[in-house]
């Protein structure tokens, strides 16, 4: 597939976003001092955004939407530093299993737990707004 110059250029406008985005929540959490990481507050700042353009009515910028598909196709990359830092770490693992085990296994319950609840009352959200509607 052959690929045209403006659709680099959408590339960028939509990375470039993304970044701006990243730089807003770094600026906000450092200023605030929020326990939360920078891209974190970031992707929460791009979400109310497209919320608003929601509401309003206007579509999500294309630029957006193509850099981050291009981000999507490629996310297996960002796991590797974790990965080597679980090998340089290694022995630290072997020492600590038993906790880190439990944090774990308690995240994963309380992950599962919050997304069916979430789930639960995002269908209940829609099927009422479905009906009213209607």
């Amino acid at each position: 597939m052959k690929a045209n110059k403006s659709s680099g250029i959408e590339f960028l406008f939509g990375i470039t976003a993304l970044l701006i985005f990243q730089l807003l929540g770094e600026v906000s959490v450092r200023i605030l001092d929020l326990p939360v990481p920078g891209p974190v507050a970031g992707l929460l700042y791009l979400l109310i955004l497209l919320v608003i353009m929601g509401k309003l009515k206007l579509p999500a910028p294309e630029s957006l939407e193509q850099s981050s598909l291009a981000l999507l196709n490629h996310l297996s990359l960002l796991f590797v530093p974790a990965g080597v830092g679980v090998m340089v770490h290694f022995h630290r693992l072997e020492e600590e299993w038993l906790p880190i085990t439990v944090a774990l296994f308690l995240g994963v319950l309380i992950t599962m737990g919050t997304t069916a609840l979430s789930m639960k009352f995002l269908m209940r959200y829609f099927d009422k707004k479905t009906k009213d509607s209607t």
